[in-house]
């Protein structure tokens, strides 16, 4: 399920926020995310590093909204993060700040995720030298990351 939905931002102008269906890999958790971003982000963190086996690819979303809840199990992962997973198969689902102000859902989990493009990549610092992403687009380091989240000066 795609849809779109038209807003406006303060200025008036119309911005087109998207709704998306998704789900686990064995079908357990179901999910609709709202407001869903165009581009998707990588991390290049440890923990993202270790929790996924590589860098995790993401979409920014407003909301999520899950179909048998009960089987999504989350892992606080740092003092101010989250991170879900089904808890019959184990697939990621999403990562977002405990104080609900971001959250993001991993690519794979969409049921259609193409049409994203690369917007960016996050702890740069971090990224092993075995792989590198290509093209133009902002790479910021762990402390530029945080100082844009207000959790670093």
């Amino acid at each position: 399920m795609t849809t779109d939905t038209i807003l406006k931002n303060k200025d008036e102008e119309d911005i087109i926020t998207m709704t998306m269906a998704g789900s686990c890999l064995c079908g357990s958790v179901k999910f609709t995310a709202t407001g869903v971003g165009g581009d998707h982000g990588v991390c290049h963190c440890g923990t993202c590093r270790k929790w996924s086996g590589g860098p995790t690819m993401a979409i920014h979303v407003e909301s999520l909204s899950f179909e048998n809840e009960e089987k999504v199990k989350a892992y606080i992962s740092s003092e101010w993060a989250e991170r879900g997973f089904c808890q019959e198969c184990g697939t990621h689902l999403f990562y977002r700040l405990r104080d609900g102000s971001m959250t993001v859902v991993w690519a794979g989990a969409f049921d259609k995720n193409d049409g994203f493009s690369l917007g960016s990549e996050i702890y740069i610092e971090s990224k092993p030298e075995g792989y590198s992403f290509a093209g133009e687009h902002p790479r910021m380091t762990e402390h530029e990351f945080l100082k844009s989240l207000g959790m670093a000066e």
